[in-house]
């Protein structure tokens, strides 16, 4: 298993509401990308308070058995006391009211994908040179697609794609997606948040990891890509080949 990640604050915003966490080994094989919301720099608190608070959850109890129950377990305790902390921050000061943040996770254990997701980053596994979307975002513009009110292509360009149904720390309950699947030798998990979504489109995705071969430089491309295609949002992306 081998894997790449790159952040950027693009080419409109004065700041960097993402964040992300990638082990330093295998021992904890945790992937996490974050997008927070909030003005005066509260997204980013909220973003690095979920990741931090997440990291630790999965450290604190490394030493359990890591069967697939356990690990589901641990991704809704952690994302739940994320949560809360947030949310208790939120309430705390007026300039952090109303912040929150996505949370998209994968733990990877035996050949299987345990995924925990709210909000619109995703989670992507790129398979026989397709790129297959894993999770589902919790958007307005997806509730809109899913009862049929506007199609795929007008999903693109709604005025109000960038509304949210569900984020970490805006209130006092959470509601969150666990998806679980298997993986083989050669396919690539691909987290990342809506900066590069809403900026480059899945088929470029899929020609970037089909082409590039270090998976640290297919990172650096899609970055690249989606600040040239306008870089309205800040980008990060999490690329794991096993």
């Amino acid at each position: 298993m081998v894997s790449g990640a790159m952040t950027d604050v693009g080419m409109v915003r004065d700041n960097n509401q993402d964040s992300y966490f990638v082990p330093v080994n295998e021992d904890i094989p945790l992937f996490v990308v974050a997008d927070g919301m909030g003005g005066h720099k509260a997204g980013e608190i909220a973003s690095n308070m979920a990741i931090n608070i997440i990291k630790d959850t999965f450290l604190k109890l490394k030493t359990l058995p890591m069967d697939e129950i356990s690990i589901t377990k641990l991704i809704e305790q952690s994302i739940k006391e994320a949560n809360e902390k947030i949310y208790l921050k939120s309430i705390e000061k007026e300039a952090y009211s109303g912040m929150g943040t996505t949370v998209t996770l994968a733990y990877i254990t035996n050949h299987k994908l345990c995924i925990g997701h709210v909000g619109d980053s995703r989670a992507y596994l790129f398979k026989d040179e397709n790129l297959i979307q894993i999770t589902e975002d919790h958007s307005l513009v997806n509730e809109l697609v899913k009862n049929g009110s506007i199609t795929l292509e007008e999903a693109k360009t709604h005025p109000q794609r960038n509304i949210i149904t569900r984020a970490v720390g805006t209130s006092e309950t959470i509601e969150m997606d666990i998806v679980v699947r298997e993986y083989e030798e050669g396919n690539i998990l691909l987290l990342c948040s809506d900066g590069l979504t809403s900026m480059v489109k899945d088929s470029q995705i899929q020609d970037i990891l089909s082409k590039e071969k270090n998976i640290q430089k297919a990172c650096e491309n899609l970055v690249s890509l989606s600040n040239d295609n306008g870089g309205y949002d800040n980008t990060t992306v999490i690329a794991i080949k096993f």
